[in-house]
Parts: C-alpha cells; sequence; structure tokens
C-alpha cells in the first residue's frame, strides 16, 4: 500500500515538473551574439566608472622592508583582451636611507572568462550565479614616478606577483557582486504584467531556461487572469513546438491556451458585457419608432417614439479556434431591448439569443499583441415570449448585425486596444516582428534593439 502510494507521489511530482508552458520564448545564436556585444559594451562602460578597493602589501627583502598602497583606476576592457593602468604609492624603510615615491603600473593582454548558471527559483522567476571567474595578465610593467631611480628594477621584479593576485581576486569579486545585484533585480522582476483595469498576465517560469548548441528555450506559464482573482482555467496547456528557424535573434509562440485563458479572463471580468445607447448608435439613431417595423407589439405600446437601450451579455467565454493563418473567435450570449423613458427609467421590451463570428486580427504595436476583431456570421433568435415572422425575424438579424458592426464591435476592439504586452527585457524593443498563424499556436519572430536610456539617440544597433 505504501508503494503504491510513492507511485502515485511521484507521478504528481511528474506531472508538476513536466507542466507545459502557455508561451515559449528561444533566443537563437543571432541573438545571443547580439546580446554578448551589447553585455560587453555595458560591461565597459561600467568597469571604466569603477574604482576598484585599495590593497596594500608589504615585501621585505633582508635588509630592505617595501610598504605599499595600490588603487586600480582606468581599467579599460574589449572582447577578448584589456588593458589597465594600475597607480601604487610605495614607501620603502632600510637601515641606509628612507625613500618614497610612485609607480605606474601596466597590464596588457589582460584575459577575463566568466561563465555564469541561470536557473529557475522557488517563485518563477529567473536567477542568475557565478559559476567560474578566471583572469590572466599576459604582461605586468612599471614606471617609476620620482624616488630613487636605483630602486626601479628591485621592485618591479616583486610587486608583479602581488599586482596579478590582488588583481585577480578585487575583479572577479567585483564581477561576483554585481551579478548578485542583477539577481536580485531578476527577483524582483514582476513575472505578473498588467494588462488593463481588467486582467492580468503570468509570465513565471515553469522550468529552468534550456540551453542548447544554437539557442536557449525558456517556457513561461502564460496564464491571463481577472485582476484579483488568479484561479487557474478548468483546462491546461497543450503541447506545442517552435519551428527549426533561426534566421531571427527570438521566437516567441504564443499557444492557444494563452488565448484562451484571456478569453476567460475578460469573460469573468465582465468586460463582454456591453451597454449601446443612443449616443454609441453611430449610423442610426435607436428608438422605438425604428423598433416598431420589427416587432409589431412596440406599436401597440409605445405611440411616442423613445429612445433605445441595448444591454449585451455574453454567456460563456468566447470560443478561440486557432488555425494556420486564421483565428477565429465564436460569441455566445444574449441581447435585452429597453425603452427609455422621460423620468430616465427604462421598459423592457424584447429580448433574444445571439450567435456571432468574429475573425481576430493580430498585430505588434509597442511590444504589445493588439487584437482587433471583425463580425463575419451572425446568428439571432427572439426569446419564446416574443412572436415574430421569418421576415421580421431577418430585419431584426440584419438590425443587429449593423449594430454590432457600427457599435459593439469598435467597443469591444477598444477594450482590447491596449494589447496584450509581450515578455521583453529592460530598454529593448522589437524591430520588425512578423506574426505567423499555426494550428493551435501562433509564432513571432523579431529581431531585438536595444537602447540604453541615458545614450539618447546614441544606441547600440542589431547587426541584422
Amino acid at each position: 500500500m505504501l508503494k503504491t502510494w510513492y507511485y502515485f507521489l511521484l507521478c504528481w511530482l511528474s506531472l508538476q515538473l513536466e507542466a507545459n508552458p502557455g508561451l515559449k520564448v528561444r533566443m537563437t545564436q543571432k541573438g545571443l551574439d547580439y546580446g554578448r556585444r551589447v553585455g560587453m559594451e555595458l560591461l565597459k562602460q561600467a568597469v571604466l566608472k569603477e574604482t576598484f578597493p585599495s590593497w596594500s602589501g608589504q615585501e621585505s627583502f633582508v635588509i630592505v622592508k617595501v610598504n605599499y598602497v595600490i588603487s586600480g583606476t582606468g581599467i579599460r576592457l574589449s572582447v577578448a583582451q584589456a588593458s589597465a593602468t594600475i597607480h601604487a604609492d610605495w614607501k620603502m624603510n632600510t637601515w641606509l636611507l628612507k625613500d618614497q615615491g610612485g609607480i605606474t603600473v601596466s597590464i596588457s593582454g589582460l584575459f577575463l572568462a566568466v561563465v555564469f548558471k541561470v536557473s529557475r527559483d522557488s517563485t518563477g522567476h529567473l536567477s542568475m550565479l557565478l559559476h567560474n571567474c578566471q583572469l590572466s595578465i599576459n604582461s605586468v610593467k612599471f614606471k617609476l614616478n620620482g624616488g630613487s631611480s636605483w630602486i626601479y628594477n628591485f621592485l618591479s621584479g616583486h610587486l608583479e606577483k602581488p599586482v596579478r593576485t590582488q588583481l585577480d581576486k578585487n575583479l572577479c569579486l567585483h564581477i561576483k557582486y554585481k551579478i548578485q545585484i542583477v539577481d536580485a533585480q531578476l527577483r524582483k522582476y514582476k513575472v505578473l504584467s498588467q494588462i488593463d483595469a481588467f486582467a492580468q498576465i503570468d509570465y513565471s517560469l515553469v522550468s529552468s531556461p534550456a540551453v542548447f548548441e544554437s539557442h536557449i528555450n525558456l517556457d513561461l506559464k502564460g496564464t491571463v487572469y481577472p485582476v484579483g482573482n488568479h484561479t487557474d482555467p478548468p483546462f491546461v496547456p497543450a503541447p506545442f513546438a517552435l519551428p527549426n528557424q533561426y534566421d531571427s535573434m527570438i521566437y516567441l509562440g504564443v499557444s492557444s491556451y494563452f488565448l484562451k485563458s484571456a478569453s476567460l479572463a475578460y469573460y469573468r471580468a465582465g468586460a463582454f458585457n456591453i451597454i449601446i445607447s443612443k449616443e454609441l448608435g453611430t449610423a442610426f439613431y435607436l428608438n422605438t419608432a425604428l423598433l416598431k417595423h420589427l416587432v409589431p407589439e412596440i406599436a401597440q405600446s409605445y405611440i411616442r417614439a423613445y429612445p433605445v437601450l441595448l444591454k449585451l451579455k455574453a454567456t460563456s467565454p468566447p470560443a478561440v479556434t486557432l488555425n494556420v493563418d486564421r483565428c477565429i473567435l465564436g460569441i455566445t450570449g444574449t441581447v435585452e431591448v429597453y425603452a427609455v423613458l422621460p423620468n430616465s427609467t427604462t421598459h423592457y421590451i424584447f429580448a433574444g439569443n445571439v450567435t456571432a463570428s468574429t475573425r481576430a486580427n493580430w498585430t505588434i504595436t509597442k511590444q504589445k499583441l493588439i487584437i482587433s476583431l471583425l463580425l463575419k456570421r451572425l446568428q439571432f433568435s427572439l426569446l419564446p415570449s416574443t412572436h415574430g415572422s421569418s421576415e421580421q425575424m431577418l430585419l431584426m438579424k440584419n438590425f443587429l448585425s449593423h449594430t454590432l458592426r457600427s457599435a459593439v464591435i469598435p467597443v469591444i476592439n477598444d477594450k482590447l486596444g491596449k494589447g496584450l504586452p509581450l515578455p521583453n527585457l529592460s530598454h529593448t524593443t522589437l524591430t520588425g516582428p512578423v506574426i505567423k498563424m499555426n494550428e493551435g499556436h501562433l509564432v513571432i519572430s523579431t529581431d531585438v534593439h536595444y537602447k540604453h536610456e541615458k545614450e539618447g539617440d546614441e544606441d547600440l544597433h542589431s547587426h541584422t
């Protein structure tokens, strides 16, 4: 019996660890190369501004004792090698004389190899830790400034070792500190991104980054929730794969699960419940006089023409169907029609069931995936309490179709117009993004462009 429980526990854990993502991000070798160029440039800029901690030491040679204090400034790095200028103040005490001065230490052929590890922490954030740091120096040369010149050859041979040792120690410690700062910033990064007043996106990692020879893959949860309600949808992501293409820097896979969770979130938040009044009747004036030709009972009840109010309510989350080169949203709901009386109260007239098929068009603007709906088909039926001929039903269908196109769809598109924010790094923008729809998911291929916040128009261009 105990073994059986262990078996079920292991199965449950494996399912949790192998949860399919709603979003996939792939950074290709092209993107990694660009990131390396940007990273090296930022590293050079950062190091040039840094003053490394001073260190002191003492060397004794028979009757000579040398005390020195060294401070590092002006270190210059490149991709493969670096040079540095270090200033040292020295003071020598001997039983013969006392002397002091300065030394300029020139270092060339400085090679720095840094290996860091990226993983997923317990909260789904990206974590970065220093794995290894190695420093090698080709040559160290000394130039005496002041003091007795005869001591130059004596000092240069004995100060090279402590300079190498301390530079190795301090530079790698400095890099470790910087990586710790980056790691702390990554852990503070908001994986829950606000879309608008209705919904939020969970961009947390579901597994650690997968590193391959030609690319790196990130699997993100990609669930959209109503604001303040993080209950998971009653469905799970289906597995999907990104294409074996590497021409772009970044490939982003958006699953139908992500779109369905967005549909459910907006439905739960009431975003598809819309009231159409006379102010929104852009093509015609909504009143009882217009509707009396569609529903004969209106002519008997309303001699005067009163404004009309339409309440549309989705009865289920819009169904998302994602096929090759086509995305369809099916909306099912009810429409209730009210007359607005002079005292601002409303009087129920009739109601019906509506099923609309809309085509979704996708664009990317300002790092956001924008969806806009276009009405394709409409079905309408009156509730049993209201009667009408087939001709009147056709007129009602045409009326509602026109109302949906001219008033309802624009209102929905306006609510969706803020777009779904795409996962991105700070100070980066997408360049030339292309959207391709596939069966069950869509793929965004794009290059990226980095612009430092203090660079103004002098930015780091991608070489595409």
